[in-house]
This record gives C-alpha cells, structure tokens and sequence, in this order.
C-alpha cells in the first residue's frame, strides 16, 4: 500500500489514523478496535466490512 494513501485514510468512525497489518491485510483502528480489509489493493472502508477485534488480539 502507498504511503501516501496510508497517510490521508481516517477511520469513518472515529477519524482517527489507521495502521497497516500487512500480514493480514488490513487497516486497523485502534480506538475503535476495528480491521478493515484490504481487497485487490483497494482498502475497503465501509463499517459493514470491517471485522472487529478480539479482547485479547494485539494491535
């Protein structure tokens, strides 16, 4: 993912900054304890597809 993207995504909730989990290709918000998946390249940002993380999953 460019950094630049990266730099100017928000999170739709909350507005806060989104951090690259290139493992698991997501953008993680760690406020909202929310992982948005990235499909073919493209970070889908809809609240809907994102997955939310476990109590004890490490961000």
């Amino acid at each position: 993912m460019d950094a630049k993207l990266l730099d100017i995504l928000v999170c739709p909730i909350c507005k806060g900054p989104l951090v690259l989990k290139k493992d698991a290709q997501e953008l993680v918000c760690k406020p909202c304890r929310l992982a948005y998946p990235i499909r073919d390249g493209i970070p889908v940002m809809l609240e809907e597809e994102a997955r939310r993380l476990a109590d004890t999953e490490e961000v």
